[in-house]
This record gives structure tokens, sequence and C-alpha cells, in this order.
């Protein structure tokens, strides 16, 4: 149900009882379930995206939130597909991670289970309310979304649907459950505890801070990104031209998106190519001393700045980027170690030794070599859906789907066993 009052116990102790029942589910009921959601995606694709205009009609068309936010028909197809296609990966649930026999005739295994209840915190991404459900349904956790108000319409138009199928197969619907877009629902559910097992906040930096801060409850840190990439001395124009513009200019409102161009100061006469079609997407450059020189009377006036402390370690979210000479490798490395989120870094260099050390010495999620990063993201990788990717360290790290939503327990089997 969607939840329109205040004091929030009781809907938290609901979802919890229904998510009991997920697990209880067959591998074929879940399947049915999600194709009925892909399906139903499709058929009520309208009044999905006049409630998603709404929203729309709220905000600035320039706001970089707003491709984030909107629904066309072709992006709902899209979702529907996803769920289709979380419906046919495996079930991670049951699986045996390990098993033994000891001597004493105990028989030992450790096997995948359910998180539980997963509490999700988001912005203005209202397809995340399709993917989280799917993806936690699969997996047999419930899920209490926490959206933003920006995309309150699209989302209680969404959850709607998402219950109305669940009803027709006889589930509990308060195994998802859309709180209010208000900040005292964000503070009850981040106060859950003994009802909520993680919070999986997903958006901003400044979110995913104060869902740190604030949280009782386990947190898995996912979506900021302050990416950077790296041009090296040995790197090939042409790669770099392609990936720099890609990892920026794909989707600017992403987590993957480039931040931070990193150039060695041996290649600086190669800058002026590797961003001349930036300006066509009219990118904002910020750039040091040194590349600004090159990039004089090179690059459009109106688009190049001089970079102050501020532009790095920004996630921009925008059509702008900071640009930083560096004297060699291990300044980039520096470089990246002092501003990353950890979330995505690429090196562009034809210099195995220094690709290698590159991969072994930066500390990200997802460290890539010749390729943009716009590929960190869950379907890229082969996972199906994401439910975020993780930037921390404990239990899940780079896109998180359907495995690493999945906690684990130990079974014990005997025959009467006493320890002495």
């Amino acid at each position: 149900m969607i939840v329109e009052q205040p004091g929030l116990k009781e809907n938290f102790k609901a979802v919890r009882k229904a998510g009991k029942a997920l697990v209880q589910l067959s591998e074929q009921q879940v399947n049915n379930v999600l194709e009925s959601l892909s399906a139903a995606a499709i058929s009520s694709r309208e009044e999905i995206i006049k409630e998603n205009q709404k929203d729309l009609d709220r905000m600035p068309v320039d706001d970089p939130k707003y491709d984030r936010l909107k629904l066309t028909d072709q992006r709902i197809k899209d979702i529907a597909a996803e769920i289709k296609n979380v419906a046919s990966l495996p079930s991670p649930l049951g699986k045996v991670l390990e098993e033994r026999t000891m001597s004493n005739g105990l028989h030992i295994s450790k096997i995948t289970v359910p998180l539980g209840v997963i509490g999700i915190i988001y912005e203005a991404r209202p397809n995340v309310t399709f993917d989280v459900f799917s993806l936690c349904f699969k997996s047999g956790n419930a899920c209490i979304l926490k959206g933003g108000s920006d995309a309150e319409f699209s989302n209680k138009a969404i959850i709607k649907i998402i219950q109305s199928v669940l009803k027709q197969h006889g589930i509990p619907e308060n195994c998802v459950e859309l709180l209010p877009a208000s900040r005292q629902a964000t503070t009850e559910l981040l106060n859950a505890v003994g009802y909520v097992d993680v919070i999986i906040p997903r958006g901003s930096q400044q979110l995913i801070n104060f869902v740190r801060n604030e949280s009782k409850v386990p947190v898995i840190e996912t979506g900021a990104g302050i990416v950077h990439a790296y041009f090296d001395e040995s790197g090939d124009s042409e790669k770099g031209k392609a990936i720099i513009f890609n990892a920026k200019t794909r989707r600017v409102s992403v987590c993957n998106a480039l931040d931070c161009l990193l150039i060695h100061a041996g290649r600086l006469e190669s800058l002026p190519e590797l961003v001349i079609n930036m300006a066509t997407q009219n990118v904002m450059i910020f750039a040091d001393d040194a590349a600004y020189t090159v990039l004089e009377n090179k690059y459009p006036a109106q688009l190049l700045s001089r970079a102050n402390q501020t532009h790095y370690g920004t996630e921009f979210l925008d059509y702008k980027m900071a640009i930083k000479t560096v004297i060699n490798i291990a300044a980039a490395i520096d470089h990246i170690s002092e501003y990353s989120s950890k979330h995505s870094e690429t090196i562009i260099s034809e210099d195995k030794q220094q690709i290698d050390k590159f991969l072994q010495q930066v500390d990200a999620a997802v460290v890539y070599s010749n390729v943009s990063t716009a590929f960190t993201d869950g379907a890229q990788f082969g996972l199906g859906a994401e439910i975020g990717i993780s930037t921390q360290k404990l239990h899940a790290r780079g896109p998180m789907a359907l495995n690493e939503i999945c906690s684990y327990k130990w079974i014990v089997r005997g025959d009467g066993q006493v320890r002495g």
C-alpha cells in the first residue's frame, strides 16, 4: 500500500511480515509475477507517462535531473524488458557456497538467503521503483521505497501497478511499500532498527552523506561517482577522444559519467583534439593553467574557464568537466586517491606496465583500461538490472545485482551429536 499517514512503525511491521512469505514462493511463481509486471508496465505506459508529466512540469527542463526523471514510451519498454530479463535469471537463493562433513559426522553447509527487508532512498529516478522491486522480489527480499518529491506522481503510479500485479497473484502487497515523499518518512526509515535490515541510498553525495551520518540501520553506499580518466603519455589519441567523449556525454546525469580528465604533461599537445567533440555538446571545461594555455583559441572561449580547487572532487552531473595536468602516472594515482569517490576510474594507455600499475594501485569499485566508464552498469556486466553501484568494501562492491542483495546462513545437520 501507499502510506499516507504519519507514524510508520506498523507499516514496517507489515512489510517484515510480508517478506517472510516471499521465501516460500517457488521460483516459477516469482517469475510469473515478474512476467506479469513486465506486461503491465507496457499496457499501463500511457498512465505512467501522464503521471510522470506532472512531475516533469514541476522541474526546469535545463535541470540535469530532468533527464533522469523523464519516462518515455521507449524507456518504459526498456524497463519492461529489464523486468523480463530479471525473470529469466537463475534464482540467487539456496545456492550452496560451501559444504563439508566433519569427523564427528556433522554435515555443514553455507547457503544463500535474502537480506530480509531492504530500504531504498532515492531521488528523481522513477525507473528505480521498477528496478528495485524486480531485484528484491526475485531475491526474496521485501522492500521499502522512499522516493524523492520530484518523482512523487511517477512513483505512486508505478507502485499502484506493482501492487495490482501482486494482488492478482495472491501475494501480500506489503512486500513492497512506498513511503510518503517527506523528511519525516526518511527519518523514520533511518531509525527502523529491527524492521529494516539494510538501507541503500541512491543519489547525490549529499544524500549519501546524510543517510550514512543519520541512519541507525546498516547502510550500503551507492551512487555517488566522482569519476576520472587518465590519458597517459603513451595514450592513443583516437581511443582517448572516443572514450572521453562517451564517458562524459553519453548521459551526464548518471553516476558513471566522467568528471575529471587527467592528462600527462608530455601529451598536452594532444588535448585540443581529445576534447574538441565536447564543444558539440556544449561541455563547459574547467582547465588548470597548463591545460588552459593549450586550449585557449582551440576550444570555444565561452565554454572554457580556469579551474579552481572546487572543481576537483566535484560530481558535476552536468555538461561540465575539469582537466588537471599531471607529470606522471604516480601523480595521476595520487590525485585520484585524494578526490575519487571510489566508483569508476579509467586509464588510456598503450604501455602495459603503466596499465598494470594503474589497475593495481587505483582504489575503486571498477577500474578500467582503455574503456569508457559508462560501462559501470549491472546490465553491461551481465548481471541483469542493478540496485546500485556500491562504492564501499563491506558486503558488496561495484554493481549490486541479485547475488549482492543476498546474505547466507549456515545449515548444520546431525544425528544427536553433543559437544564434549
